[in-house]
């Protein structure tokens, strides 16, 4: 089975704490009586500090698309570079070592991508396979690693660089005043991760402890949910669509996908000792627990990355994954679960098993 060797973050440098970016809203939107009534999400929403590419005095001011996109393709080639060279020797590799390299982002525009312009910043190999992936949101985290096995499962000798970079600072518009604007305003951050997978063939020291392979996946789309989740396009650049019904969606349709994924294993949700869940928003969270029948503190390295960091689309699932591997000791043979939910709307589910 392909194994995860390392994870590696980052976050830009702009440390902004909640109050802060209620404070910015309130004075923003002050003749908005929408607004007024929608501030107590920022003190629900569980985030209390978050990373931005840019001061809140940038995000007062408008900004062409162009200005904005050149700014995320600048941010993101630098977190893309740090993530990459320390998920590298993490793993006791080069960057130039890597076979294959799944870049994620939906929050910025680059043609070429972002991973050919790290080509020409550090060493990588001249003939990797590069594989941007575009448009999953918040599923592309879990959906890089699915992706990731299936190409190793077909190429066991390789090795696997899995590159996410979200800017969603940078689609903040504050001539939206939208309800779905000012949630997002509430919810969301910025970050960058990188995941080094290799191989059944490939070497790999594991100094004594089980680390985790990827067992299996299921992707997932569902049908006449457009309007779930999704970007819409405007002269000024994105905005942010979000439907109510995302939790109810967590309850009843995922858990029969996580149903499904167990029982191809000959396996069961009590199985399934550790949660490495995308942290979508409060609401989301107790989604999950519910359909699960868990605890709510099972979820809770999800729940304190979303504290520290904010949503911040698919970075935010490798986030809660390294925390895992830092924080808690799964024991050999014990099997976890990866999931997040994106535009489809779909659903991307990882199963894990540590070995």
């Amino acid at each position: 089975m392909p194994r995860i060797a390392s994870v590696a973050t980052a976050n830009p440098p702009h440390i902004i704490s909640q109050e802060k970016v209620k404070l910015f809203a309130q004075s923003l939107f002050s003749e908005n009586r929408l607004v007024t009534r929608l501030l107590p999400v920022f003190d629900n929403a569980l985030v209390q500090k978050r990373h931005l590419s840019v001061d809140l005095e940038w995000l007062s001011q408008t900004h062409s698309f162009t200005d904005t996109n050149d700014l995320y393709i600048e941010t993101a080639l630098d977190l893309a570079e740090r993530v990459t060279t320390d998920a590298a020797t993490q793993a006791g590799l080069e960057t130039k070592d890597f076979d294959v390299v799944f870049f994620i982002s939906t929050t910025g525009l680059s043609t070429p991508s972002i991973d050919a312009r790290l080509f020409n910043k550090i060493p990588m190999n001249p003939h990797i396979k590069r594989i941007p992936i575009w448009g999953l949101g918040c599923a592309g985290g879990a959906g890089g690693l699915a992706r990731a096995y299936d190409y190793l499962k077909a190429y066991p000798t390789h090795r696997a660089l899995i590159i996410s970079v979200e800017l969603c600072s940078l689609s903040f518009q504050h001539g939206d005043q939208s309800k779905t604007g000012i949630i997002s305003a509430a919810l969301f951050g910025d970050g960058a991760a990188a995941c080094v997978m290799l191989g059944d063939k490939v070497s790999f020291h594991d100094h004594g402890r089980p680390q985790p392979s990827v067992l299996g996946s299921l992707s997932t789309i569902y049908p006449d949910s457009l309007d779930v989740m999704s970007w819409r396009a405007t002269s000024e650049g994105f905005t942010v669509q979000l439907s109510r019904d995302i939790p109810t969606i967590v309850t009843s349709l995922v858990q029969e996908n996580i149903d499904e994924l167990v029982r191809e294993r000959e396996l069961s949700n009590a199985d399934l000792k550790h949660l490495i869940f995308h942290p979508g928003g409060t609401k989301v969270l107790q989604a999950y627990a519910d359909g699960l029948g868990v605890p709510l503190e099972r979820l809770d390295q999800s729940a304190g990355v979303l504290r520290d960091f904010g949503n911040m689309s698919s970075v935010t699932v490798y986030f809660v994954l390294q925390r895992y591997l830092e924080r808690t000791k799964p024991h050999s043979q014990e099997y976890g679960l990866v999931a997040a939910l994106g535009p489809g709307f779909s659903s991307e589910l990882v199963l894990l098993k540590w070995e």
